[in-house]
């Protein structure tokens, strides 16, 4: 439709990180102080870098070796932050953590096998947050999703001050695939998986998960895991 193609082309000439755009309300839900964090699916590193203004030690992973190298040439040695090539369910040092993130990944993921990972490797009392995408499945997020039609375009054209922009964010670079999980099944394993989080529908096609892992919580290893 020559509507959709044009606002392809003006997205593409405007382009800015949805994910990206959500790392200082993401900051604002964890502790001004924490010991040892993990980021899932890293990216470029961009979270990775604000975390360890506040960590003792960041751990970035991303399946994506190349995406994994661009991080590494973007952080300040100095930083304490390392990076590995691997995925949120077969990574396995350093745990546990007292953060963490998730951003825009999860739907690469098995969806409850991955919440019961993250569940095993945080420490009592940490935090998980989690933003990520769903496959629209009710009234709500449709309707959210046709108002972020409009505020995407206003957004683009205010962050690149009018400009077209000479290349895509670094960030924007890594493999994607649009999320096949419904946002009704997401919230019933939420529900099943991690009691109490708080899960809420946003603007620009997210949604958040914030849930605190409270002393003495039970192992739930025993489980059941499906494919998500």
């Amino acid at each position: 439709m020559p509507l959709l193609d044009a606002l392809a082309r003006f997205n593409d000439a405007h382009p800015w990180s949805h994910n990206a755009h959500f790392h200082p309300w993401l900051m604002r839900q964890l502790p001004r102080r924490f010991d040892r964090a993990l980021d899932v699916g890293c990216g470029a590193g961009d979270l990775v870098r604000l975390l360890a203004t506040r960590a003792t030690h960041v751990h970035g992973i991303d399946s994506d070796e190349r995406i994994i190298g661009r991080a590494r040439e973007l952080t300040d040695p100095d930083l304490p932050v390392t990076y590995s090539v691997a995925d949120g369910l077969s990574y396995d040092e350093g745990a546990p953590y007292d953060v963490i993130t998730c951003v825009a990944v999860l739907h690469h993921l098995p969806l409850t096998e991955t919440f019961t990972r993250f569940r095993q490797q945080l420490a009592p009392g940490g935090t998980l947050v989690i933003v990520g995408l769903t496959r629209e499945d009710t009234r709500v997020q449709t309707l959210l999703g046709l108002a972020s039609v409009p505020l995407n375009l206003v957004t683009g054209w205010v962050k690149n001050r009018g400009r077209t922009a000479p290349q895509r964010p670094v960030a924007m670079t890594a493999p994607t695939r649009p999320a096949d999980v419904p946002y009704t099944e997401l919230a019933r394993e939420v529900r099943r998986v991690l009691p109490g989080a708080r899960l809420r529908r946003r603007l620009f096609w997210r949604y958040t998960l914030v849930w605190k892992k409270v002393r003495g919580d039970v192992d739930p290893g025993s489980l059941g895991t499906t494919q998500g």
